[in-house]
């Protein structure tokens, strides 16, 4: 919707007092004033959270159901995004659902948790005619239940839609408020403002409102926001907490509605009956909070605990709802727990006795009996933001403990000195000379602070250089061996060392079991691709990532698991993956211009398919459409190449360095371009590219050896004068 993207989201100001006020509508027009008293409990404020938890915009809504249905635009809710609702008294409502969307007219209808609302009536918006009174309540730029008045300028009809053309003023934030007449009937939804000028604006009628309110697509908010949600199959969250999946680990941040702030996410993995091994590693972005793990849960109030809180270990017992069923069993403080770094809790349990650990040194052990049987999983306390990964359970398990173990200065200093602790000869011998021993220090702290600045840059750049190394080695074999799904998974891997691939390897097996169990012996390929596509896009809610196309999140293929969101090349290429583990033949990709897409050939025939929207199935002059829009090219369906896996891993890393070069340093850029040169040598462009980067570094001997290398091959398209003065002016 190229009109759509051309303009941005609007709002709507100036406040007035909140009063009660007689039923809407009138039977009479309502001056300004009395009308904006009226409609005022009516609204609502929409606040959206993006991918990693921060606020992303606010948006409006207005109530049409005193049982909790509230409309606004679907922009301002996004699509699988987190969003939090509050009335003018300032009291929050918990969306319990979608009731009703479409995309093409920008609407959303939410379930909220609430009955007793006062709702707006909904006019007919046919009835509006040209130069009529309007009013409109929003919030731009933050400025809550704001109102103004205007007229309706004109109809136009916009990519097939009919819209109002509204003479308002218009700001950022008014998106998915009401616009109404003087009587208080609602007759559109605002949904744009134009970019050329403030008083101007469009909304949708309001007759295109009723039949959704008619014919609704209810969605559980469970399903419908998408981002990072837990799989129900291997966890289950007690007393809230917004437990959330990144990188194959699991952040927690809100704290949750049990005592203490206390939250729980316990593992469906089965617990042995006798003896068995529990680990995980953790981190506290604030001390002060607790986390870490639990075991013998029964599923409520009861279960042991372990966990750092405030600084030190602490071991509990959970025996009900309250602080008066809760027993400290055991804490202390440890040398061996490292305040603000990754630490690994270990339980051993040997059937009557658990052993309990830190970085594998034993800091508790008990005999306690009260409770038994149950499951294990995490547990989160207070404000702080937590951290999990690594999560194991068996008989025994993998100390993976030596990775983060304490450093050998570091354990120098515990076990030698207490900081103010001092031999008499040391006092002896700066008492003698105190302003050099001072600055002494002071130049060695910072001399060690320098060394450790490069040495934690050259453990990142050691670590792009493996991860490229794994990328290339993957394509050191045929094109049907070669397993794309993790050379995108190493891609990401390039930007968050801390990314589990494994994790997402047997996840993305457990898709595959998932949809294989719905095949029947008589399906042929055609049918279970289009299994597999019903159970990407609508059964777990896996859509293209329209109102943040542009975030590197969408190009890492752990991102697009965890939050269900990606890109057309992305998305494309789970479809690809899912279909090739699933012993569908045939599903390819095709690079078209600005618009990724599969291609399915079988007996003879090809269907293309648009990942990014939701698996639609496309014929061939759609897709020459699609490319035309998208590029401005006209190109037959049958002159679209087959993308090698080799090149849709060059098209991820373009879309990355696209995305950083604006922001990132040109030393930071060459993650990107290093793997770029490996995979495709010959590529003249990437090697100059590489070059003015190793340049902008200065590291000239690095650059010119891919000059060196242009100007002994000659590609065509590189203008070799140039890059010859260049190379002449590193001599």
């Amino acid at each position: 919707m190229r009109f759509f993207r051309a303009l941005i989201m609007i709002g709507l100001f100036i406040s007035f007092e909140f009063i009660f006020a007689q039923d809407l509508p009138s039977s009479e027009a309502l001056d300004a004033g009395n009308l904006a008293k009226q409609i005022r409990e009516s609204i609502v404020v929409l606040t959206q959270f993006d991918r990693d938890d921060s606020e992303e915009g606010v948006g409006t809504g207005f109530v049409v159901s005193s049982d909790g249905l509230i409309v606004t635009s679907l922009h301002v809710i996004g699509e699988g995004r987190p969003v939090r609702i509050r009335l003018v008294n300032g009291e929050e409502l918990e969306v319990k659902g979608v009731h009703a969307w479409d995309r093409t007219l920008d609407l959303a209808v939410l379930r909220v948790n609430k009955i007793g609302l006062k709702p707006l009536p909904i006019g007919d918006s046919s009835n509006l005619s040209q130069g009529t009174p309007i009013v409109a309540m929003g919030t731009p730029h933050g400025l809550d239940f704001s109102f103004v008045q205007g007229v309706l300028s004109a109809r136009r009809t916009l990519e097939s839609i009919e819209l109002l053309q509204l003479a308002l003023p218009i700001e950022p934030g008014n998106s998915g408020g009401p616009v109404l007449d003087l009587y208080g009937r609602v007759h559109g939804v605002i949904t744009m403002k134009s970019l050329i000028t403030d008083n101007l604006g469009f909304a949708v009628p309001s007759n295109f409102l009723i039949p959704l309110l008619d014919r609704p697509n209810p969605v559980p908010i469970e399903r419908w926001m998408t981002i990072g949600q837990l799989n129900p199959k291997e966890w289950t969250t007690l007393y809230g907490g917004d437990w959330r999946r990144k990188g194959g680990g699991i952040n927690v941040r809100d704290p949750g509605d049990s005592f203490g702030g206390r939250a729980l996410c316990l593992s469906t993995l089965d617990v042995p009956d006798t003896s068995f091994e529990l680990t995980v590693e953790v981190k506290l972005n604030d001390e002060s909070g607790a986390a870490g793990l639990v075991w013998a849960a029964d599923g409520g109030d009861k279960h042991y605990g372990f966990y750092p809180s405030a600084g030190q270990m602490r071991l509990t017992r959970f025996d009900g709802p309250d602080v008066f069923s809760w027993s400290i069993l055991d804490q202390r403080i440890t040398k061996y727990y490292l305040p603000g770094d990754w630490n690994v809790l270990k339980l051993r349990h040997d059937g009557s006795r658990f052993y309990c650990y830190v970085n594998s040194y034993l800091v508790f052990e008990s005999g306690d009996r009260q409770l038994s049987g149950g499951q294990v999983g995490l547990v989160k306390f207070r404000n702080t933001v937590a951290s999990f990964r690594n999560f194991q359970l068996g008989r025994t398990v993998k100390d993976k403990s030596d990775a983060i173990a304490p450093s050998l200065g570091q354990a120098l200093i515990d076990e030698s000195i207490n900081i103010g602790d001092f031999t008499e000869p040391i006092i002896t011998r700066a008492s003698k000379v105190p302003n050099q021993a001072l600055r002494h220090l002071s130049a060695e702290a910072e001399r060690l602070g320098r060394q450790a600045t490069q040495l934690r840059k050259a453990a990142k750049l050691l670590q792009r250089r493996l991860v490229s190394d794994q990328i290339v080695a993957l394509f050191n074999k045929d094109e049907k061996e070669i397993d794309l799904f993790k050379a995108c998974l190493l891609i990401a891997k390039i930007d968050n060392a801390d990314i589990d691939i494994e994790y997402y390897q047997r996840q993305l097996k457990t898709m595959k079991n998932e949809i294989k169990e719905q095949f029947k012996p008589d399906d042929i390929a055609s049918n279970k691709l289009k299994k597999i596509l019903v159970y990407l896009f609508d059964e777990n809610g896996f859509h293209g990532s329209r109102q943040d196309y542009y975030n590197k999140a969408n190009s890492y293929m752990d991102r697009v698991l965890d939050d269900r969101e990606g890109l057309p090349i992305t998305l494309s290429v789970l479809v690809m993956e899912l279909a090739r583990r699933c012993g569908v033949d045939g599903v390819v990709g095709v690079g078209a211009p600005g618009h990724f897409l599969v291609k399915h050939l079988y007996d003879n025939q090809e269907q293309f398919i648009d990942p990014f929207s939701g698996g639609k199935l496309l014929s061939v002059p759609e897709v020459e459409e699609l490319v035309r829009v998208n590029s401005g090219r006209n190109i037959g369906g049958d002159q679209l190449p087959v993308s090698t896996k080799r090149e849709i891993v060059l098209r991820i890393l373009r879309n990355l360095m696209g995305v950083a070069q604006s922001k990132d340093a040109p030393l930071d850029l060459l993650r990107y371009v290093d793997p770029m040169v490996s995979l495709k040598p010959d590529s003249a462009f990437d090697r100059w590219s590489r070059a003015v980067l190793l340049i902008q570094s200065r590291k000239f001997n690095a650059a010119k050896q891919d000059l060196e290398w242009l100007l002994q091959n000659k590609p065509e398209g590189i203008d070799l004068k140039r890059v010859l003065e260049v190379y002449q002016s590193l001599q």
